[in-house]
């Protein structure tokens, strides 16, 4: 009887367990892979409540998050600048940005972000990755971004650093754009809660592989353009090139009635590496003709081969 009255006393005054504990800190740790994220500090066993406030028992996890500032250029829109030194925005001037990122995560941007102009405007969406420290195949982390016309990688709203889920700690960092070759830092980059500057521009910039980037006649250095099949490479002529890909486009092209080859096609089309909003494959200043150029100026092919291809 007296075993059966406690009982009903310890269960008329159980509590519900909430998400809240009262701490002095905390961290991360990693080790062979493992993250292991802790707090310092008392759990908070004892109901308090005012009129304002409640505390329960339980444990609080805060969102690790750090800061990177990217810089990157692209060398399709420096090959005829209007302005020495800053990438043509012509895909924004035309109205050809889309507001919903084309990369995995749909990302959204208000079209207001496009009114600026500027060094500031936009020229495209990119693609940033945080790569396992461990392992630079295991991806942490990606994230659509904004490129403005002076190299800068900034959030959705056209002017901040970008914020990316990830615990602080060391990164391999990648840039991708849909028809340009990816980069990837060579070693890892600490990240933080505060902002980092990781500039794919410099020369003294170290990237894996070789020439992983196209060195510009300001000494700066740019992503090679060319990449229309996302394969990573870039190809002129053999199976799976990236010219037939223009080609293919141009001449099923529906505004392309009479089926010229040299028609021009025009849109935001992965085929326009020169990002000038027009896609061309013969002619002058035609698309295929970048190909063609960079592939035969690639430093690794010494003997000049039409077929070579750029990875």
């Amino acid at each position: 009887m007296l075993l059966a009255l406690l009982f009903a006393q310890l269960s008329a005054t159980s509590q519900t367990l909430e998400k809240f504990s009262i701490d002095s800190g905390g961290a991360n740790a990693s080790q062979s892979g493992i993250d292991v994220n802790y707090t310092i500090g008392e759990v908070h066993v004892n109901e308090l409540s005012t009129a304002s406030i409640n505390i329960s028992e339980g444990f609080i996890t805060k969102p690790f998050n750090v800061l990177i500032s990217p810089k990157v250029l692209l060398q399709g829109p420096l090959l005829n600048p209007e302005n020495a030194g800053l990438m043509n925005d012509h895909l924004r001037t035309n109205g050809y940005i889309p507001t919903t990122s084309p990369y995995l995560d749909n990302a959204t941007c208000d079209v207001s972000v496009f009114n600026t102009d500027g060094n500031d405007a936009i020229v495209d969406w990119v693609w940033v990755e945080l790569r396992s420290y461990l392992d630079n195949t295991i991806l942490s982390n990606g994230k659509s971004a904004l490129l403005q016309r002076d190299g800068d990688v900034v959030t959705t709203d056209g002017a901040s650093d970008l914020m990316m889920s990830a615990s602080p700690k060391s990164y391999y960092v990648v840039i991708k754009h849909r028809n340009h070759l990816a980069a990837m830092s060579q070693n890892t980059i600490g990240l933080k809660e505060s902002t980092t500057v990781v500039d794919f521009s410099d020369n003294n910039f170290i990237t894996n592989g070789s020439n992983a980037r196209v060195q510009l006649s300001s000494g700066e250095m740019a992503l090679w353009s060319g990449d229309i099949t996302t394969t990573n490479t870039i190809k002129f002529s053999g199976t799976n090139n990236d010219t037939n890909t223009i080609k293919d486009m141009v001449l099923t092209d529906p505004a392309n009635v009479l089926n010229f080859i040299t028609f021009s096609s025009q849109g935001y089309l992965i085929h326009d590496i020169d990002l000038n909003g027009i896609a061309r494959f013969s002619g002058a200043g035609s698309d295929s003709n970048i190909i063609k150029d960079n592939v035969l100026a690639f430093p690794n092919n010494a003997l000049g081969f039409i077929t070579y291809t750029i990875n």
